[in-house]
């Protein structure tokens, strides 16, 4: 059954590849007879690694090249000079920078928190596979499919102290006076706006990644724990969060990363405003290259940033591994 099964596969594929050889040139055909399966293979694979080195890898050395220099991108006919290192030591002095970096700290890591611990709450729900548990699933994604634009634009109306629905509901629960829901405006409460918008928006991305962690672990496990008189406490302690724990860790390094890197969101909400309490760091890079136009200062900026990431990542995956390998 087996070598009748393998015989008429070999004829398939022979019926298939016959017409497309006779298709090809012979000049062509003849210099594919004298290639290995290893050039054919990286025949194929060179224009998507050339084009990978064009969007990713020149882009990075440009500015590399760039944050050794005074250029500036509104004068591109002025000649760039050599400054050395000066770029970086005025990014490590500048306190603007600092100020942003803490600022930009402040949103990842309560972001990180919230996305975490609602994520998981979230997809622990769901895994107990109530009735109906599709349909709230399909429901709860709903915020990730959308775009980053849309969602600003969203809740700017939602914050809207006179007409949104959110000071309606907080002013229906506290008494305080709609008038006096100012989110985007209020110094205080313009970064608590900024989290709780990201935290609806990605939460079901944690919840996702959560999920498939949960449903990763065998049942036989639960089911010793239960002949062992194991408490539904002790099962979640011993067996679901330490063998969810990974599928956690990767959820934090992706929503890290990228909330890191957070700009549409701010830029769309309050422009780093009010003042710049929401000035995180890629908002301050970007006034300084395209407001200030001081493209090697906010070149060696960018590079900073890239190796600040880049490091931590590294760490943290180190870190992911170990926990993997328990």
């Amino acid at each position: 059954m087996t070598d009748s099964s393998s015989s008429l596969g070999e004829k398939t594929i022979h019926a298939a590849a016959g017409p497309a050889a006779r298709a090809t040139p012979k000049p062509i055909s003849r210099r594919m007879r004298g290639l290995s399966d290893r050039a054919i293979a990286w025949l194929f694979i060179l224009p998507t690694m050339a084009l990978l080195l064009a969007i990713n890898i020149f882009p990075l050395i440009w500015a590399i090249y760039l944050s050794f220099t005074n250029f500036r991108a509104n004068r591109p006919n002025v000649p760039a000079e050599s400054v050395g290192f000066r770029n970086y030591q005025r990014v490590l002095n500048d306190p603007d920078i600092w100020q942003a970096m803490q600022t930009t700290a402040h949103f990842v890591f309560w972001t990180i928190l919230l996305q975490m611990l609602i994520g998981f709450s979230l997809a622990y729900l769901i895994d107990r596979k109530f009735r109906g548990h599709a349909f709230w699933t399909t429901i709860i994604l709903i915020p990730m499919m959308l775009s980053p634009a849309v969602v600003g634009n969203f809740w700017r109306f939602l914050y809207q102290p006179q007409i949104g629905l959110f000071a309606y509901v907080v002013s229906f629960v506290t008494g305080i006076p709609t008038a006096d829901i100012e989110m985007l405006g209020n110094v205080q409460l313009a970064p608590w706006a900024i989290v709780i918008v990201d935290t609806w928006m990605w939460t079901p991305y944690v919840m996702l990644i959560c999920l498939a962690g949960l449903r990763s672990i065998p049942d036989y496990i639960y089911e010793a724990a239960e002949v062992d008189r194991a408490s539904p406490f002790r099962q979640f302690w011993s067996i679901t969060l330490p063998m969810a724990l990974p599928f956690i860790m990767l959820a934090v390094l992706f929503r890290g990363i990228e909330n890191f890197k957070m700009f549409d969101m701010v830029n769309l909400l309050t422009g780093g405003g009010p003042g710049s309490v929401t000035e995180v760091a890629s908002i301050t890079l970007k006034r300084q290259a395209f407001e200030s136009w001081r493209t090697g200062y906010s070149s060696a900026f960018a590079i900073v940033l890239f190796v600040a990431v880049f490091g931590l990542a590294n760490i943290y995956v180190k870190a992911l591994n170990r926990v993997k390998q328990r």
